[in-house]
């Protein structure tokens, strides 16, 4: 099941331009300045995917700028699978995943011959939210969720969830079918991904789920982490009881795995072609190495160090895959997210 293949998954650099100038004024203004366009690198780098992955990708973007001013990191947020459709085509360098890679996206990936290497580039805690008016719920249970949020579920009220609660209409929100969170949960609370109740308001945009959630007394929805940590003046975070008893979302209770179901690895899929692209290659390279401080940053949990390990391991057979033809085959001889490589 790709749940458990999910499971087992489970200071920048800034250009100093004041140490420029000193140069320059120093009576080697010319040859200094000669020597800073020389270096810098020009170029786009163009990335799509998940919404979820977007806000971490484009600090990475901004900060990468402020060092090589020619490059422009161009970030979008179709949905993890949307981006997989435009990255198996060639038309992106970098797609942004809140899910593994799939069976017919890795086949298609092949048929087109766009080798990649799965990185993972932070954790998230895939987050039940209501609104910050909701005074009767701080809790649900796995098995609750999956009543709400089964195919063919009819609960319509609060009071159905549980007797305890009042009977509030249920108002649900929740990411679009192209999203990697929503294939996420619906295989983690209901065993099946994309098997979900139909008659829920979808969006690809996280801050449209945040706005209809909080404007709504009997709102429930979920998304990343980061949307609601930015948000919390809005929104509650309920805590989740898979059975060993309720749980908040946080760094902690996602890198010690007792955030269960709902705690899950985020990727980038760099191409190894793209790759050839300077600009390319050092933007991924300044991605991978700032890690820890962009998720921190951004709202999301940084990586423990079995993950930080792997990443570095994944990124030196990427880089040597560049150099080499074919490869879309390959399997790097490992099942720990080696992707097309």
């Amino acid at each position: 099941m790709q749940m458990k293949r999910t499971a087992a998954r489970l200071g920048a650099l800034l250009l100093a331009p004041a140490a420029v100038a000193s140069l320059a004024s120093c009576g080697g203004e010319s040859e200094a300045s000669a020597g800073a366009e020389e270096s810098r690198l020009t170029g786009t780098v163009l990335i799509d995917g998940s919404s979820t992955v977007e806000p971490l990708t484009k600090l990475a973007g901004e900060r990468f700028g402020r060092q090589e001013r020619g490059v422009r990191v161009k970030v979008e947020a179709s949905g993890t699978g949307g981006g997989f459709d435009r990255f198996c085509a060639g038309e992106t360098d970098i797609s942004d995943a809140s899910r593994p890679i799939n069976d017919f996206e890795t086949q298609t990936c092949a048929n087109w011959d766009v080798p990649y290497r799965e990185l993972t580039i932070a954790n998230d805690a895939l987050t039940v939210v209501v609104p910050k008016s909701n005074d009767w719920v701080d809790c649900l249970t796995t098995d609750q969720l999956r009543r709400i949020w089964e195919p063919g579920s009819e609960l319509a009220s609060w009071a159905e969830v549980d007797p305890a609660f009042p009977d509030e209409p249920l108002q649900l929100y929740g990411p679009d079918t192209d999203s990697g969170t929503f294939d996420y949960f619906t295989e983690a609370i209901n065993g099946e991904e994309k098997a979900s109740r139909a008659d829920f308001t979808p969006s690809s945009d996280d801050n449209t789920l945040v706005q209809g959630v909080a404007e709504h007394s009997g709102g429930l929805g979920y998304f990343g982490f980061t949307y609601f940590a930015g948000n919390r003046d809005k929104l509650r975070a309920l805590e989740i009881d898979a059975g060993d008893g309720c749980v908040a979302p946080s760094t902690a209770s996602v890198q010690d795995g007792s955030y269960r179901p709902l705690a899950r690895p985020l990727f980038i899929y760099p191409s190894a072609k793209a790759l050839e692209r300077p600009e390319v290659e050092a933007f991924v390279e300044f991605y991978v190495e700032n890690h820890t401080e962009f998720a921190s940053q951004a709202g999301y949990i940084p990586l423990s160090k079995a993950q930080e390990k792997t990443l570095q391991r994944d990124l030196a057979r990427l880089k040597d895959h560049r150099t080499r033809p074919g490869g879309a085959g390959d399997t790097g001889g490992d099942s720990g997210g080696s992707g097309g490589l």
